[in-house]
């Protein structure tokens, strides 16, 4: 399933991400990582001290690349307002929710604070990163002055994680995307944005 250039290491790590989306932490046993990974007995513990460091190291990576990928998203060039619509019309896996924020729904990691520290460190900042975007937005009059901008960015967030679940409870990414037209119109400078996730 992997690159035969990739490290013992890369290939239990990409496995525990993948089975940590599908499964959550409770239903990923280190069997089911080492077939995924491809990886002889032995070989988790030979590179990590058992599961729970092993996870942590996956879940850091999975927050390392969705970081990296909104800031390509939230980051110039655009208006704040197409950045943050191009946040939320991201392409996305909508049925399979957030490979961040779904660990916040498994008892296990949040019982660790450990394990839940880098998705807490994860969603705070994109709150702060969606924050400063409608800040960017309010002095330049794109958005309302009377926004608070950490109250509107803790909105958009709970927007997309609401909208996954809505989505997921109905079989259909229609949810998701009417919730992210529905914000849209209220952040919209102009017209209402029509279309739904691009």
């Amino acid at each position: 399933m992997y690159s035969g250039s990739m490290s013992t290491p890369d290939r239990l790590i990409e496995a525990t991400r993948a089975l940590l989306w599908e499964r959550g932490y409770v239903g990923t046993s280190p069997k089911a990582i080492l077939e995924r990974a491809g990886a002889g007995q032995g070989s988790m513990y030979h590179h990590f001290s058992g599961k729970p460091d092993l996870a942590l190291a996956a879940i850091r990576r999975t927050a390392e690349e969705l970081r990296a990928a909104l800031e390509d998203v939230l980051g110039p060039p655009g208006t704040p307002y197409e950045r943050i619509e191009a946040y939320l019309r991201r392409e996305r896996d909508v049925l399979r929710g957030c490979p961040v924020g779904r660990l916040t729904m498994d008892p296990d990691v949040i019982a660790s604070d450990e394990l839940r520290a880098p998705v807490d460190e994860m969603l705070a900042w994109l709150r702060g990163r969606l924050a400063a975007v409608v800040e960017e937005g309010r002095v330049q009059g794109q958005f309302a002055a009377s926004l608070d901008s950490g109250q509107t960015a803790a909105t958009i967030l709970a927007t997309v994680q609401g909208g996954y679940v809505l989505a997921r409870a109905s079989g259909s990414p229609a949810a998701f995307d009417a919730a992210v037209r529905g914000l849209l119109a209220l952040l919209s400078p102009g017209d209402a944005p029509k279309g739904g996730r691009s």
